[in-house]
C-alpha cells in the first residue's frame, strides 16, 4: 500500500486539508504555547503536555522498572510542563498486563524515587520546578485485564476478542461498588509519594469508559446515564473527599468509543440500534455525538475535576481512531481512511469540549501523526481556542526532548521525529516474554533502550 505521509511543509499538509475537506490549521507563532497559566490553583509553566504512554516494563509486583525510571527522568528532562502519567492499576486483578504499574504500599519508595529524580531532571535541565504538573493515571482494565477480564456489559461487537465469550460473566455491582475504596487506597499513595494530579481513567474501553456506554447492563451501573456515570462519579467524589485540596483532579475520557473493526480494516457487522457505546449514536456509530460527554464533563467539574483528557476510540478493537498511523502494528489492519481524517476528528471533538468550557484546563490528542508539524497545529489550535494544552504521546517515546528542541531549535529534532510506525504498539503486543510482557518503547529512534529488545521480538516472531 501507498504511504500517506509524504509532507515537506505546513504548506503541504493545508493543501490537503483542503483536498480532503478537513479543518486541520497551522501557524508559524508558537509563542502562546511557552505562556503559563494556572489549573486549578496551580502554576503550568507552558502549553505542552507528555501524554500518558505505558511502557510495560514494572516490575512483576508493580513497582517502576529500570526502563520506567529511565522514561520519566527522560520527560522530566524534556521540558514540557505537564507530565502526564501512565496508567498505574488501583488492584493488582485491575492490570492489563502483568509488568502494568501498581501502586500500593511494599512499593511507595521507588514511586517517590521516580517522581524525585524526574523533577530532579527537569530542574537539571529547564531551571526551575515549580510550574511542573507530575500526575498519575489511576486504572481498572476490565475486559483488558489480563488475569480474567473484568466486562462491564456484553458487547456482541466485542465478543471472541480477549479470552471474552458470550458466556463471560459481568462484574457483579457489589464488586463495583468496592473498587470505591481500591481508588481512594491508591490515590492517597499516589499524592504520599508526591505526584501533584490524579487521573481517574475514563477511556479506550478499560472498565470505567466501558461503563459510560453500558446501556443494556441491567442494574444501578447500567441503562440510565445516571447509572452509567454512577461509579466514575463516586470515584471522583471519594478521592476528591480524601486528597489535599492543592491536589488537582483530572480524567483522561473518551468522547466517542466507535465501532469495533476487523481485519482487514471494515467494521464489524452491525444493526440499529447499537446496545452500547458512548459519544455515538445508536444509529450512526460511525458519527461523535457528544451532548452525553459535555453532560458528564460538566457533573465531573461540579466534582471538582480541572484537567480534562479528550481522547477517542479503542486500541484494540480500532486503533486507527485513537492513534492515527502510517503503519499498522503487526496484529493491526492498514488504516481504511486517510490518518488525516483521524488527526482532524481528534482536533473537532477536543474543540467541542474547550468551547463548552472555556475556562476548563483541556488536553488535546492525536499530534503525533503530524511529525515535525505537530507544533504549528497545536499552536493554531490553541490560537483558535480549539485546546488548553497540546499532548504528545508516542513522539515523546521517540523524541522525548521535543519541547526543548522546540524551544532551543525553533523546531523539532527531524531526524528523531515519530513517523506513526508503530513499533511501540508491536512490542505492546508481544507478550513471549519471561515475565509475560516485553517492554515498549521506540526502537528506531532510542537505540539504547529497545533495539535488542526489537531484535529478540523480531526473532521469536522468526522462529513461530
Amino acid at each position: 500500500m501507498s504511504r500517506f505521509f509524504k509532507y515537506k511543509s505546513a504548506a503541504d499538509l493545508e493543501a490537503e486539508n483542503a483536498r480532503l475537506g478537513l479543518d486541520l490549521r497551522f501557524t508559524e507563532d508558537v509563542a502562546p504555547l511557552w505562556q503559563p497559566l494556572a489549573v486549578g490553583g496551580r502554576a503550568v509553566g507552558n502549553r505542552w503536555c507528555v501524554q500518558p504512554m505505558e511502557g510495560c516494563d514494572g516490575d512483576p509486583d508493580g513497582r517502576p522498572g529500570e526502563l520506567t525510571a529511565r522514561r520519566y527522568v527522560r520527560f522530566g528532562d524534556g521540558g514540557a510542563k505537564l507530565i502526564w502519567g501512565e496508567a498505574c492499576a488501583v488492584t493488582e486483578e485491575a492490570r492489563a498486563n502483568p509488568r502494568q504499574l501498581w501502586l500500593h504500599e511494599g512499593n511507595k519508595a521507588d514511586y517517590a524515587r521516580m517522581v524525585a529524580d524526574c523533577r530532579q531532571a527537569h530542574r537539571a535541565a529547564n531551571g526551575d520546578d515549580s510550574d511542573l504538573l507530575v500526575g498519575l493515571q489511576l486504572t481498572h482494565s476490565g475486559r483488558y485485564s489480563y488475569r480474567r477480564p473484568v466486562i462491564a456489559c456484553h458487547d456482541p461487537l466485542l465478543v471472541g476478542r480477549y479470552k471474552v465469550t458470550a458466556d463471560t460473566p459481568l462484574v457483579t455491582d457489589d464488586e463495583l461498588a468496592r473498587l470505591v475504596d481500591d481508588y481512594v487506597t491508591a490515590a492517597k499513595l499516589a499524592v504520599e509519594v508526591g505526584f501533584d494530579f490524579l487521573d481517574v481513567k475514563q477511556c479506550h474501553r478499560y472498565l470505567l469508559s466501558e461503563l459510560l456506554g453500558a446501556r443494556n447492563r441491567p442494574g444501578r451501573y447500567g441503562g440510565s446515564f445516571e447509572n452509567r456515570t454512577r461509579l466514575a462519579r463516586d470515584v471522583l467524589a471519594a478521592i476528591r473527599a480524601a486528597v489535599p485540596g492543592h491536589v488537582l483532579l483530572a480524567t483522561r475520557l473518551n468522547v466517542f468509543d466507535g465501532i469495533a473493526f476487523k481485519m482487514p480494516g471494515v467494521p464489524e457487522d452491525w444493526s440499529p440500534p447499537l446496545v452500547n457505546g458512548w459519544g455515538m449514536s445508536e444509529t450512526d456509530p460511525f458519527t461523535p455525538d457528544l451532548a452525553e460527554p459535555l453532560r458528564w464533563v460538566a457533573e465531573m467539574r461540579q466534582l471538582g475535576v480541572t484537567l480534562v483528557n479528550v481522547t477517542l476510540g479503542n486500541p484494540y478493537a480500532q486503533p486507527h481512531y485513537g492513534r492515527p498511523f502510517e503503519y499498522p502494528p503487526p496484529d493491526g489492519y492498514e488504516s481504511p481512511e486517510h490518518p488525516l481524517i483521524g488527526v482532524d476528528r481528534h482536533f473537532k471533538a477536543t474543540e467541542v469540549i474547550q468551547r463548552a468550557n472555556p475556562d476548563l484546563a483541556v488536553v488535546g490528542t492525536g499530534y503525533s501523526y503530524l511529525q515535525e508539524f505537530l507544533p504549528q497545529a497545536g499552536a493554531a489550535n490553541g490560537r483558535d481556542g480549539r485546546v488548553t494544552f497540546v499532548g504528545v504521546g508516542r513522539a515523546s517515546l521517540a523524541q522525548p526532548d521535543w519541547v526543548r528542541q522546540l524551544r532551543d531549535h525553533g523546531k523539532l529534532d527531524r531526524k528523531r521525529v515519530c513517523r506513526t510506525f508503530s513499533y511501540c504498539t508491536a512490542l505492546m503486543r508481544a507478550k513471549d516474554h519471561p515475565l509475560g510482557q516485553y517492554p515498549t518503547g521506540c526502537p528506531p529512534f532510542d537505540k539504547d533502550g529497545y533495539a535488542a529488545v526489537w531484535q529478540e521480538v523480531q526473532q521469536l516472531r522468526t522462529r513461530q
